[in-house]
């Protein structure tokens, strides 16, 4: 079993979590609503946080060059280094449209980056978190396009276009992605097809877990996989806009007004 990081939570403190916004999607200008929602939130839990987690794809596209990164988003941004900067611990999982993360994040915001899922102890429960994609029996093509576009070489190559083209180019193909411009993969069509439900249960029979916390099906889910373990879905930040808060002992699935 893989090594769980224990996260002390000081008693009254809480620990958060969301997932899902795909900031820039479908123009910088519609998202910035969304943003400014978002922001709102973070603003909100910033006196009872001592742990964020963010679950990925915070960006509908996000790709660091040597010396640039994407125009746009400076609330979201600013309110993440005014959190991190007051002491909240946040930790990012990048999402399957903000792949390419690239140490922005840790020198500019000490936010610690995963890119594949994590297990921490914090309070009484074992938690295992992740974004979600390409787990489990489901989206072979996927997992295909995954390992081409975090390659070393590709990335290489895609950086020596010039961004105002490779931005274009690459937010026009993630708009046209179906989870933002379609609904067949967002329908629930219960627990025995949900394939993160049937990895979690996969994880269960190796070794025990109280909570998996995911996101990118953009659902808000809460299933109990067996007596002692649940599978969170956190949903997301277009229609549904809820979050996880966790005090220790339990989780609750929220939504921010």
């Amino acid at each position: 079993m893989t090594l769980a990081t224990r996260i002390p939570l000081t008693q009254g403190k809480q620990v958060f979590f969301a997932s899902d916004n795909h900031l820039g999607a479908p123009t910088l200008a519609e998202s910035r609503t969304r943003e400014k929602h978002f922001v709102a939130w973070l603003d909100s839990i910033k006196g009872d946080a001592e742990v964020l987690f963010l679950l990925g794809d915070l960006f509908d596209f996000w790709f660091e060059y040597g010396t640039v990164i994407p125009k746009g988003f400076t609330r979201v941004l600013g309110k993440l280094a005014e959190l991190s900067d007051s002491g909240i611990q946040i930790y990012f999982f990048s999402g399957n449209h903000d792949l390419w993360m690239n140490g922005y994040f840790e020198e500019e915001l000490n936010i610690k980056v995963f890119h594949s899922p994590q297990e921490f102890l914090i309070g009484e429960k074992h938690f295992f978190i992740g974004h979600g994609d390409g787990l489990g029996p489901h989206d072979k093509g996927y997992k295909r396009f995954k390992k081409v576009v975090t390659n070393p070489f590709f990335k290489w190559c895609f950086k020596w276009l010039h961004p105002d083209i490779g931005v274009k180019i690459a937010q026009y193909l993630s708009v046209k992605n179906k989870l933002i411009s379609g609904k067949e993969d967002v329908k629930f069509e219960g627990e025995n097809t949900e394939w993160l439900v049937q990895y979690c249960r996969r994880k269960l029979s190796e070794s025990h877990r109280d909570i998996f916390v995911f996101g990118h099906r953009h659902m808000p889910l809460n299933i109990k996989l067996n007596d002692n373990a649940t599978y969170i879905n956190l949903g997301d930040w277009i229609g549904h806009n809820t979050y996880g808060q966790f005090n220790g002992t339990k989780f609750d699935l929220k939504k921010f007004e």
